[in-house]
């Protein structure tokens, strides 16, 4: 039978050398976090403020005098505790305790001791039935509702991962090349939304993302019984017209693989002199036009006994389906496992850029995007879509997607110039927020004492410099 009572002293067997030394363990260490690494995203928040403009998109409709957690307190938990690597809901009733997380946030009171209920005092932050209101207001009406009274303004949403993007540039860029691709967001349940799609082999939603290099523009939820590029003019309309409000001059260019080679897209774009570069997927008369130069790289690879590439330029309209003849770029090459033609349709002319700059390094470099969904999927849990409802469902990948841009600012105004100026989410979370620490707070301080045996002392140090000679931007 097991005992309620917490053992006061803990004995494992000794190692080493004769096992003399034993080990003894106690949880009298005082006020301790794992996350003492928070700071930083402390500090990135100071300056670009993104939780605090994504929370300005929500309207919060409870009476003030009777709340304890502030909206903007709320996302920025919930947001926080997603970089950390806190997953779920249920995490934060654990995490609600952290003082040190309650003050990176802001709250007044880190230790919890004046909260009104007595239950609650020493649990500074939100439990998580409070946080499950928040994602169920989206789903309500909240002037009516007695509980779920926070509503978010989703076109508003959607200005800010943009805005965010254009306040990291000091000043006007030459061009601006937006990445867009689709994924597969595997669902367990009977959500609402989800279909079973042949090609990804399961229930699921089939999200919709768009990038500038590492800049996350838009995370759109969607059905899976869609095709890839559906809602891709809806979405460039929206940003390519915000992007130019800021930045008239700009040229953009559109990226992406051939489920969005469709013409209602490549005619937007046509029309409003957005350049694009978008994979064509292979058919019998394209792979009859690039023929002979197949058949050159096969003699090369026969010859040279390594891979081989040519490529050649096409004028090509489909049988039904385009508006006119665009350039395509067919790529003739010779493998070991045989012939591995690809084409690319575009509206870059050749006095732009070659036929072999346009495949290698123009079309070829989409594919870093994908490296950016699998950091927001894998560490940031944007795949935690497990509500019923599509509207919370994408709430939830807000949140993963804001908690990618604060992790992604860190890594362009913190990490450049380091050796982890390339770290991928779940790495910096690892070697840089994963830090032990004990907490002590006074009157007009918070000590937060570091673990001495932490390894990076002086990438820290370095890193929170970088960070502190950040200019602020306008909230």
């Amino acid at each position: 039978m097991q005992t309620d009572c917490t053992p006061r002293q803990l004995e494992f067997q000794g190692w080493g050398a004769g096992r003399r030394r034993r080990v003894v363990a106690d949880f009298e260490g005082g006020t301790l976090t794992s996350d003492g690494g928070v700071l930083l995203l402390g500090e990135v928040e100071r300056r670009r403020q993104v939780v605090r403009r994504f929370a300005a998109c929500f309207r919060d409709h409870r009476e003030p005098s009777a709340i304890e957690h502030g909206v903007e307190e709320l996302l920025a938990q919930r947001v926080f505790g997603l970089a950390l690597g806190y997953e779920d809901l249920n995490d934060h009733e654990e995490l609600r305790v952290d003082p040190l997380l309650a003050t990176v946030i802001g709250k007044a009171d880190p230790t919890g001791t004046k909260r009104r209920r007595e239950r609650d005092r020493g649990k500074p932050l939100a439990g998580k039935s409070t946080l499950h209101r928040l994602e169920g207001s989206i789903a309500a009406d909240p002037s009516r509702d007695r509980y779920k009274r926070i509503e978010v303004d989703s076109e508003a949403v959607d200005r800010f991962f943009v805005e965010v993007f254009l306040d990291s540039f000091e000043e006007a860029p030459q061009r601006i090349v937006l990445d867009l691709d689709a994924t597969d967001d595997p669902v367990h349940g009977a959500q609402e939304g989800r279909f079973f799609h042949g090609y990804y082999g399961c229930y699921c939603y089939l999200p919709l993302y768009v990038f500038c290099g590492q800049h996350l523009l838009c995370a759109r939820l969607r059905r899976s019984n869609i095709d890839a590029s559906e809602g891709a003019v809806e979405e460039m309309e929206r940003i390519v017209g915000q992007i130019r409000e800021r930045f008239p001059e700009v040229e953009i260019w559109l990226r992406a693989d051939s489920g969005f080679a469709r013409e209602e897209l490549m005619a937007w774009c046509e029309t409003n002199g957005v350049g694009f570069c978008l994979g064509l997927a292979r058919n019998a008369r394209l792979e009859r036009a690039l023929a002979e130069a197949l058949e050159e790289a096969e003699r090369r690879y026969q010859s040279s006994q390594r891979p081989e590439r040519l490529y050649e330029e096409l004028t090509y309209r489909t049988r039904q389906s385009w508006s006119r003849k665009r350039r395509v770029v067919g790529k003739a090459e010779f493998l070991a496992k045989g012939r591995n033609p690809r084409f690319v349709v575009t509206s870059l002319s050749r006095r732009q850029v070659s036929a072999a700059e346009l495949y290698e390094q123009i079309y070829c470099a989409r594919g870093d995007m994908e490296n950016r969904i699998k950091e927001q999927q894998l560490d940031l849990f944007a795949d935690r879509t497990s509500a019923h409802l599509m509207r919370v469902n994408q709430l939830r990948l807000w949140y993963s997607s804001v908690a990618y841009v604060l992790l992604a600012e860190l890594r362009r105004l913190g990490l450049a110039g380091t050796d982890l100026a390339r770290a991928q989410c779940n790495t910096i979370r690892l070697k840089l927020l994963k830090i032990g620490a004990r907490i002590r707070i006074t009157v007009r301080r918070v000590w937060v004492s570091l673990s001495s045996a932490y390894p990076h002392q002086r990438l820290f140090a370095e890193i929170l410099e970088n960070l502190q000679a950040v200019r602020g931007s306008p909230s």
